[in-house]
């Protein structure tokens, strides 16, 4: 017999307004908890002392996190002029500083070449994986290594503010993988004056916002309670992305079982993905073939 699962079948979306001092992790566990849920997991990592928009899934929620993870999301930053951290934040130790500070029209011009699809090194103080260990592991540990460029598409870059001539408020778009810091430490070096993150938010995610966030304090006030699933956004949230299909009772039982099934006419190109709902239930994410999906992802019925 099979071991029933701890906790309550909650499926949904539950986007909290990230306080900084607390990880990512620490806050799907807060919520998992709170909810008394069988299971949930976050889509996009915010450093520790980041706030904003982090999308947490719940029960069958987990299974579209891919396609929020690979969302574009937004995020305001400051950055600190003049000097460069170890951990490209306000956290880490200063290893370089500079008196120069860049114009307005400086910075502007500078921003250009961090737009589009550029390469971009992680911090080392980060979770990227150096040979099966991660690489905060080894930069604590004072191990010597490097991290290969990878590629970002950053769809806007843009100066908010210069709050003073240590600092610049920026707003970013861009794809996923995107390192905020190393945005900071790379712009700071290309205006000759180093540079660090001093504070992050993030604003928006894939089909998340601000508005869609609830607080800490909300969740620590309504913890056990069930008045915290009016809080829930639904599932098919996560899909947002992706066209929509309906298809009949009898499909839905064939896309269950993980057979393609036909599904209303679209207009989809052939090896399309697309979700499909029956009687405005999420049925199964899949591809689209000739007039059939087939499904990779499978919703249990609530």
């Amino acid at each position: 017999m099979a071991r029933r699962k701890k906790g309550d079948r909650v499926d949904g979306w539950l986007v909290v307004d990230k306080p900084s001092g607390i990880t990512s992790s620490a806050m799907v566990n807060k919520v998992k908890w709170a909810m008394n849920a069988q299971k949930a997991g976050h889509a996009g990592t915010l450093d520790p002392d980041a706030t904003g928009v982090l999308a947490i899934a719940l029960g069958e929620a987990t299974k579209t996190v891919p396609y929020i993870t690979d969302a574009t999301k937004a995020y305001t930053f400051i950055v600190r002029l003049g000097q460069a951290t170890n951990t490209d934040d306000e956290e880490g130790e200063v290893i370089a500083q500079s008196n120069l500070r860049p114009s307005d029209d400086d910075i502007r011009a500078a921003l250009v070449q961090f737009t589009g699809d550029i390469m971009q090194i992680p911090p080392k103080f980060s979770a990227v994986k150096i040979d099966g260990q991660r690489a905060y592991k080894l930069a604590r540990d004072g191990d010597d290594f490097e991290i290969q460029p990878r590629p970002l598409f950053v769809e806007e870059l843009r100066m908010v503010s210069r709050d003073d001539a240590d600092h610049v408020t920026l707003e970013m778009v861009c794809g996923k993988g995107g390192y905020v810091r190393s945005i900071a430490r790379d712009l700071g070096a290309a205006l000759g004056c180093y540079g660090h993150v001093k504070s992050l938010r993030r604003i928006w995610s894939g089909p998340f916002e601000l508005s869609d966030c609830i607080t800490l304090e909300t969740i620590e006030k309504l913890a056990k309670d069930p008045a915290l699933r009016d809080h829930l956004l639904p599932l098919e949230t996560g899909l947002h992305d992706l066209e929509q299909l309906s298809c009949t009772p009898e499909a839905a039982a064939k896309l269950r079982n993980g057979n393609p099934a036909l599904v209303i006419a679209s207009e989809l190109d052939y090896g399309d993905e697309a979700w499909v709902a029956c009687n405005g239930e999420p049925i199964a994410v899949g591809v689209y073939k000739a007039g059939e999906l087939h499904p990779n992802r499978v919703f249990v019925p609530a």
